[in-house]
């Protein structure tokens, strides 16, 4: 379903991905664009938006169905999949999306400041019993028992996918309450080997070869924890990145310190306001196209 190789890829869907993502297009090179389908959800919750250029007092809705419509008015495809992992490869980045690895000449980051805090033990576990992708290390698990825990409701798909490898499955659904089923429906039906437990975690350990992860409700132990986020924290999505606190260090081309990565909006810092995002984005996407040309 990927080409080859795309001259952008970029990630995040909100009003700085869809930005760099049609001047991109614009300049003639080929694009990946990297996100929800549904466009940004905090856009789209959005009351009212009052200071975007042209939309005066826009419904956060409506704007995210006037962003859709112009990637679809341009021929840009939405690739509403995962990033695991970014691999700078020299004169290339590589991609993993799920079990896929992409390569794209540069890449443009607008997956805005939607991660969430580590829990304690998650960073010194990484990679040890933790992972952020189910469908990439899910085969690790198969006939053991795994932990997922659910930061949306798109992350049910892939406790599914899992209970399709391991043993038994422990989902953990963390999401708004509006957002969980009615009281009484069964989550998984059919699915005997998940358990759905109500919980808030609290912490990672290691302990006798086996992850615990612990939650006021208590212990659970497993062979591997999934984190299921919206967004990974940049510094763990792209080894080697710069950050300044928990944004993208960048400068006024939106430039990181790795050659041919780039990012924009509200990952590069406050004011965390749509105009700006879609300015950054542009930027950008500019700047991706010159530094492409500079390589050619």
């Amino acid at each position: 379903m990927f080409a080859d190789r795309y001259d952008v890829a970029i990630i995040g869907t909100g009003p700085a991905g869809v930005s760099a993502a049609i001047t991109a297009k614009v300049r003639n090179k080929s694009v990946l664009l990297l996100g929800s389908a549904d466009i940004s959800d905090k856009v789209a919750k959005a009351h009212s938006i009052q200071n975007y250029p042209g939309l005066p007092d826009i419904p956060g809705a409506e704007l995210a169905k006037k962003l859709r419509e112009h990637l679809d008015q341009m021929g840009i495809e939405i690739t509403d999949r995962k990033v695991a992992m970014i691999y700078a490869m020299g004169d290339f980045y590589s991609l993993q999306i799920d079990q896929d690895f992409v390569e794209a000449k540069s890449v443009i980051l607008a997956i805005g400041v939607s991660f969430g805090k580590p829990l304690p033990g998650e960073d010194e576990n990484l990679g040890r019993g933790v992972s952020y992708c189910a469908t990439c290390d899910g085969t690790l698990y198969r006939g053991k028992e795994a932990v997922i825990v659910g930061y949306a409701p798109k992350e049910e798909a892939d406790a599914r996918f899992l209970s399709e490898l391991a043993d038994k499955v422990t989902y953990i659904p963390v999401y708004k309450k509006d957002e969980m089923p009615a009281e009484g429906t069964e989550l998984f039906p059919g699915i005997g080997n998940i358990e759905v437990m109500l919980a808030k975690p609290e912490g990672i350990v290691r302990r006798d070869g086996r992850m615990v992860l612990t939650t006021d409700q208590g212990e659970v132990v497993s062979d591997g924890i999934f984190l299921l986020r919206e967004s990974v924290s940049p510094g763990k999505l792209v080894p080697g990145l710069e950050l300044d606190g928990n944004h993208v260090k960048v400068d006024r081309k939106m430039a990181s310190n790795l050659p041919g990565l780039f990012a924009a909006g509200d990952i590069t810092g406050t004011p965390y306001q749509y105009i700006k995002a879609a300015g950054e984005g542009n930027v950008a996407a500019l700047s991706a196209v010159s530094y492409i040309d500079s390589q050619n």
